[in-house]
């Protein structure tokens, strides 16, 4: 029997990779690549500015706080989004206005590009496919990030691709200088977090609740940090068995990349069907905002996460688990340094820890003092007229760019 011709073989894995993505049998992190490409032939967006993301949808929630700053934002200067899965897209369309357009060929972006007037490109994590956009001189490109913490990744190296980043205080700008070479700190603007929930005063409730809101277990690692399975049940037993309410609230991502993380969050969350636990008035809540979760906590425990750094506006007390991973990368910082931490060891013992804080809560005074550094601020709406007042900068500064580069042509 003759071998196939290239051609044949190239149709063959084409169509095979059609029926991979179509039963949805890719790995976790890869977009299925159903894109509407016919439909955008000839499209010329007219918007200035597009929200990059090629995620699957699990990942969701890093465009997801971003979609109210972004519908401010095309008020201005009209906002489009583009996605490279057909999953990520419908559920997009269900929660926004702004345009949404599912693109699976290069060739489409550069269409795209190239026809319309999109000036500023906005991303949100360090895809890889993030470089199917990056390519183009004529945008200005810019890193907004979903969430400030002390995690190892939040001064990656991959900042040095966009021309900008938008960061949300001091803390970046310092743990980024600390961290990367020859990068130059100008590229950083800070505009605090026009998402951030309201520090409301919270209402008094007959029982305490204790918000376990830990992340994920990272994909490599040095940023192995989730806790759910070194600490999450035994924490769990001692909270409750105290007569503490608890909200365990799973990241999205739990047991995306790690197996026996997948089942210690299957196993945790049965324990909040025993009725011991179950009389304490103790649920899982993975669906709601992160702002509603926080309005209904005395009190946080969770991982190195940018979560920790949002619940300090709320001046609630905080406790930070210490992750058992040996390679997991953690250096001191001024939040670590000021709040307690609990090691997998003394989950069992977690209720005596949180018992303090919710009585004396002595590092209330040490954890205000970080709000401005980590953030900014606690003013949303301040944080909401810097970042249009940055995209409105960085706008400006690309159309002189352009117009110089025109000139010298001429």
């Amino acid at each position: 029997m003759p071998p196939f011709s290239p051609a044949l073989r190239a149709r063959l894995r084409s169509v095979g990779g059609g029926v991979v993505r179509r039963l949805g049998l890719l790995p976790g992190g890869d977009p299925d690549g159903l894109g509407e490409d016919r439909q955008l032939a000839g499209l010329a967006p007219r918007e200035r500015v597009v929200a990059f993301f090629p995620e699957p949808p699990r990942n969701l929630y890093q465009l997801q706080q971003w979609l109210d700053p972004l519908a401010v934002l095309a008020e201005r200067h009209g906002v489009l989004v583009i996605t490279q899965d057909s999953r990520t897209t419908a559920a997009l369309r269900g929660l926004t206005s702004l345009p949404v357009h599912c693109v699976a060929r290069a060739s489409t972006i550069d269409g795209l590009v190239e026809r319309g007037d999109l000036a500023l490109a906005l991303y949100v994590s360090h895809h890889p496919r993030n470089f199917q956009l990056l390519r183009y001189p004529q945008l200005a490109h810019v890193f907004i990030g979903h969430g400030d913490s002390d995690k190892g990744v939040s001064a990656s190296n991959q900042l040095k691709a966009y021309d900008r980043s938008f960061v949300a205080g001091q803390a970046a700008v310092d743990r980024i200088a600390e961290e990367l070479a020859w990068y130059d700190l100008d590229r950083l603007i800070q505009i605090g977090r026009p998402q951030l929930a309201a520090g409301e005063p919270r209402p008094a409730a007959d029982r305490a609740t204790v918000l376990y809101a830990p992340t994920w277990e990272g994909g490599q690692p040095s940023v192995a940090y989730s806790s759910v399975a070194t600490h999450g049940e035994a924490l769990v037993r001692s909270l409750t068995a105290a007569g503490l309410r608890v909200v365990y609230r799973p990241h999205p991502r739990t047991g995306a990349n790690r197996r026996d993380v997948a089942a210690a969050d299957a196993a945790l969350r049965r324990v909040f069907d025993e009725p011991a636990v179950a009389a304490t008035g103790s649920v899982v809540d993975p669906g709601r905002p992160l702002g509603e979760a926080f309005a209904d906590a005395d009190l946080l425990v969770t991982d190195v996460s940018s979560v920790a750094v949002e619940w300090l506006p709320t001046g609630r007390p905080l406790i930070v688990t210490e992750p058992a991973a040996p390679d997991a990368v953690v250096g001191s910082s001024p939040l670590l340094d000021a709040v307690p931490r609990l090691a997998a060891a003394g989950a069992d013992r977690a209720a005596e820890l949180v018992t303090r804080g919710l009585r004396a809560d002595p590092e209330r005074a040490a954890r205000t003092a970080l709000v401005e550094h980590y953030l900014g601020g606690a003013d949303p709406a301040a944080a909401m007229t810097r970042f249009l007042a940055a995209c409105e900068d960085v706008l400006a500064a690309r159309d002189l760019a352009r117009a110089r580069f025109a000139e010298a042509r001429r």
